[in-house]
């Protein structure tokens, strides 16, 4: 799979930059979490080891993404952010975002990759709007994205079954002019 030409976009603690082919063995080094597979909306039970061939996956699939980019910090991958669902006639992209080095939750890294790409979307791309859905448990992401600007605009309820249970899905939403700076959280 051929590697395209995507902007490193740096932080003040983390980069986000194109995947490259050797990020398998970083991608494979981070494992599966039954915690981690819970919050991003699978089963925690059905959680199994992560295989090279599925880290293999994981890249090839950011490599092949227009919007995709590697999150890393002090040299070392802990996950991946991306843009999709581009629409240039209205200005607007959804995100998603995944931090999966569990030793990096809570620190606001997620957050800030969140406004780095937030402001490379509005600066660079000239889009007008971000939108994300959100599991409504999870907490610490529903709290990152408000951190960064992002409003709550809509619930679908109980649209995603996990482990036998149903859970809401929080729909939310960011504007160009309220993009949040570290200094207005």
């Amino acid at each position: 799979m051929q590697v395209q030409s995507k902007p490193v976009l740096k932080g003040a603690r983390v980069t986000l930059r194109a995947p490259q082919p050797d990020d398998v063995a970083g991608r494979l080094a981070l494992g599966n979490s039954p915690e981690l597979h819970r919050l991003f909306g699978g089963d925690p039970s059905q959680t199994r080891a992560l295989t090279e061939d599925a880290a293999q996956a994981w890249v090839d699939r950011l490599i092949g993404m227009d919007h995709g980019w590697v999150i890393e910090m002090d040299g070392r991958l802990i996950g991946s952010i991306s843009l999709h669902s581009l629409n240039l006639a209205d200005m607007r992209a959804q995100m998603a975002i995944g931090i999966l080095d569990e030793s990096c939750l809570g620190q606001g890294l997620g957050s800030e990759a969140m406004r780095v790409l937030a402001a490379h979307a509005f600066g660079t791309m000239k889009l007008h709007r971000l939108s994300l859905r959100v599991l409504g448990f999870n907490a610490r992401a529903i709290a990152a994205y408000r951190k960064v600007g992002f409003r709550e605009e809509g619930r679908e309820r109980e649209s995603a079954l996990i482990a036998g249970v149903w859970h809401d899905d929080i729909l939310m939403g960011l504007l160009s002019h309220e993009l949040l700076d570290e200094t207005r959280q």
